[in-house]
């Protein structure tokens, strides 16, 4: 694309401090738990895999950065805080606790612009936003772009088969559970707008209808419930 790449110049150590801070915080709002952690029993909702669905956002949302012209820093570092509260805060207010965490942590650990600090806590703060992405800055959208594209593709796609293990569900739901992940993910990627996010989604999304369709021509009476897809 030929754009300028704007970062901050976080250090490689200071951002390794960044995420061992963060994947202690998720552990510890685990244990201070005294049922084991909200929602645990389904390891969606566990520390181990809230830290890996936020280092995958730091990931894609580095990527899109870097080819539509963002700052970097502010969008890693901001995809690394975004959740950190998740798994101690409701949901509709955890990306409000997050920026306050991402806050205090950026202005006790550092030397950090205030513009910049100020940057990353509003993207954080934002990053559950429902309207369209382009009323956000840049950086936000990269960020929310980042969040809805880790649902989409092979991973979605494997975390709901291992659902299907919780809720009893034999293989021979494992279409319509497909479809069910391959419909959501087409909704997430509606709200898409770079044109690199797209070539993300785009790539996801082909992946999950291969699999579907390598199911519905490999396992003999295989369909898809288009009753339950609708309702979810």
């Amino acid at each position: 694309m030929g754009v300028e790449v704007r970062e901050t110049g976080v250090e490689p150590s200071a951002f390794a401090e960044m995420e061992r801070f963060v994947r202690e915080y998720l552990v510890a709002s685990v244990e201070s738990e005294e049922d084991g952690g909200r929602m645990r029993w389904y390891p969606w909702h566990s520390a181990e895999y809230r830290f890996n669905h936020i280092r995958n956002v730091v990931d894609i949302g580095e990527h899109i950065a870097r080819e539509e012209g963002a700052d970097v820093d502010v969008v890693r570092v901001a995809a690394l805080f975004h959740d950190v509260a998740k798994l101690e805060a409701d949901q509709d207010v955890h990306a409000e606790e997050g920026a306050r965490v991402a806050r205090e942590f950026l202005e006790s650990r550092g030397e950090y612009a205030p513009s910049f600090v100020d940057e990353v806590v509003d993207a954080v703060a934002d990053h559950s936003y429902q309207g369209p992405v382009t009323d956000l800055s840049l950086e936000k959208q990269c960020l929310i772009e980042a969040d809805l594209l880790d649902k989409i593709g092979a991973n979605g796609t494997a975390l709901m088969l291992l659902r299907m293990g919780y809720e009893s569900r034999t293989h021979m739901d494992a279409a319509t559970m497909v479809e069910r992940v391959y419909q959501r993910g087409k909704r997430h990627a509606s709200r898409v707008e770079s044109e690199t996010g797209e070539a993300v989604a785009h790539r996801r999304l082909k992946r999950v209808r291969w699999f579907r369709e390598w199911l519905e021509d490999e396992v003999t009476a295989m369909e898809i419930d288009e009753s339950e897809v609708r309702s979810n």
